[in-house]
């Protein structure tokens, strides 16, 4: 007896040692620092990245994202056809079901795309699927009714949309929310309550168990999902906080097993170890300024804050973890050649700020730079408040606020400068650019050019090659370089950390896009 007590001791001494996300592993349990508290579950309401993380595990559009490039691959939809002026795609639908057995018909995909450029959804995106399809910008602004949109079922499994023009990125677009399907009978029975865990209903490898705001989220297999097989993990965690360090120190201690974002404190601690995953990330970390509202409506202000800021001194002193500085809103890709911006170059800032009516920042009114609550974000910002008062004599205050305040506070304008950030929709410059068109829901500045507006909107009707990119180039010279309507700091590098030796299916790719479905416990 006294034996068999002292292996049974040494057997749960054993156990207790072990961390909590290992023990979460033997169950098949797979832990994320999401970052913020999501602002929503509605896929027709929801505009940043902690909400798409989330998306992507639970929902899943005609197409969705390969793990290893976040190029796009067959979703709901199994096959499609193109017709030669690429305009009008035929999908083909596979049958499947909603997590409640429902079916899923082109029809769903018809009401659901009507119902996200319906103006009284007020969808923040609902401008993006307007720039693809023809005639939703007209009905999204209310010009027109949605038999405008052109957009139909051809039958119960066959779907067909006819774009604005040739649209060579449209496939790479098509897993983004705002072309998400949602349950239109469980919205018209329980309104915006369609969300809670008890009515919620989804057609993604994994469906919503419990949901504890402010702190977690978890979901668990869908049984109904078509491609059920290919889903090994038991239930994903998503845990909600904005505080970096305390989501770096669960990693550290073992409590989860995927940290999103690094404390930059903590990055040359962690920079040589093998789960501390880096790369190029198609993205672009900019403050955006209020364009109408004084003095920022004078082109020369902008353009004096803009190169005040010494890029190059930030990305190496502060956020440390191999960011490209950069006056450019569009990063170098495939075909496109990055602009020059206007760089750091004080002297000529000062004259601009003296000419615009400020010498030496003398009667410039005191603004406040808003940031949502990261202490990257923070560090950032006073970096940026130090360089505007000691290089331009301007006096700059700081205001945080968290994740939902703040996405509404940009969204309503409510600011004079904010901390932004634009990781691409789909490898294109295009999804860098027609945010900005005027009057665009994302356009929280406010910038105003017909010119860059006619040569986005002409890119639009282009084929592939060099002559459109040329054109998005030009568009982006006006906005940058002539107008500054942003002001573009640095382009971003993915920072994770996971361990790639005991999780597989999870990989380095530009969009820092991770589908839940592939990741599997080695």
């Amino acid at each position: 007896m006294k034996r068999f007590t002292l292996i049974f001791a040494a057997l749960f001494l054993a156990i207790t040692l072990i961390p909590v996300a290992q023990v979460a592993a033997y169950r098949g349990e797979f832990i994320i620092n999401n970052m913020a508290e999501p602002e929503t579950l509605d896929p027709h309401l929801i505009s940043g990245v902690p909400e798409h993380q989330i998306y992507m595990a639970i929902s899943e559009g005609l197409m969705t994202y390969d793990p290893k490039t976040a190029d796009p691959i067959p979703g709901l939809a199994e096959s499609w056809k193109i017709t030669n002026d690429g305009k009008t795609y035929t999908f083909k639908l596979r049958k499947t079901t909603w997590s409640d057995g429902v079916a899923i018909t082109a029809d769903t995909v018809v009401k659901s795309w009507l119902r996200m450029l319906d103006p009284k959804t007020a969808a923040p995106y609902a401008w993006f699927p307007s720039m693809f399809l023809a005639g939703a910008e007209d009905f999204n602004q209310g010009k027109a009714g949605a038999d405008a949109v052109k957009i139909k079922a051809l039958d119960d499994y066959t779907f067909q949309m006819e774009l604005v023009g040739p649209l060579p990125y449209v496939l790479g677009a098509l897993p983004h929310y705002s072309f998400a399907i949602v349950p239109l009978h469980v919205i018209e029975k329980h309104d915006s309550a369609w969300t809670n865990v008890e009515n919620f209903v989804c057609n993604g490898p994994f469906k919503l168990e419990t949901w504890e705001p402010q702190n977690k989220l978890t979901v668990v297999p869908n049984e109904k999902y078509w491609d059920k097989k290919a889903v090994t993990l038991k239930r994903i965690v998503f845990y909600s906080n904005d505080d970096q360090n305390t989501c770096f120190q669960m990693y550290e201690n073992g409590e989860s097993d995927w940290n999103r974002d690094i404390p930059i404190d903590q990055i040359r601690s962690v920079e040589f170890r093998d789960d501390f995953k880096v790369g190029p990330y198609l993205g672009t970390y900019y403050y955006t300024v209020q364009n109408e509202v004084p003095p920022f409506n004078d082109v020369r202000v902008r353009k004096a804050l803009a190169m005040s800021i010494n890029r190059e001194e930030l990305v190496k002193k502060i956020s440390k973890a191999g960011e490209i500085a950069t006056g450019a809103m569009v990063p170098k890709m495939a075909g496109y050649t990055a602009i020059d911006g206007n760089v750091s170059d004080l002297d000529k800032a000062k004259k601009l700020l003296a000419d615009a009516g400020f010498p030496g920042g003398k009667g410039f009114p005191k603004f406040k730079i808003l940031y949502n609550t990261n202490e990257n974000h923070k560090k950032i910002a006073e970096y940026i408040q130090q360089e505007w008062s000691e290089g331009l004599g301007i006096d700059v205050e700081l205001m945080n606020q968290e994740w939902k305040t703040y996405l509404a506070t940009r969204r309503a304008g409510d600011f004079q400068v904010a901390r932004a950030g634009w990781i691409g929709d789909y490898q294109d410059p295009n999804t860098f650019l027609d945010m900005f068109i005027s009057g665009a829901a994302m356009n929280g500045g406010k910038y105003n050019s017909a010119e860059y507006d006619k040569l986005v909107r002409k890119a639009a009707t282009m084929a592939a090659g060099n002559t459109r990119m040329d054109t998005l180039r030009k568009a982006e010279e006006i906005f940058i370089a002539q107008d500054q309507g942003v002001i573009p700091i640095y382009h971003y590098v993915t920072k994770n950390l996971i361990d790639t030796e005991k999780w597989g299916g999870w990989y380095v790719n530009t969009m820092d896009y991770h589908p839940m479905k592939h990741i599997y416990l080695k």
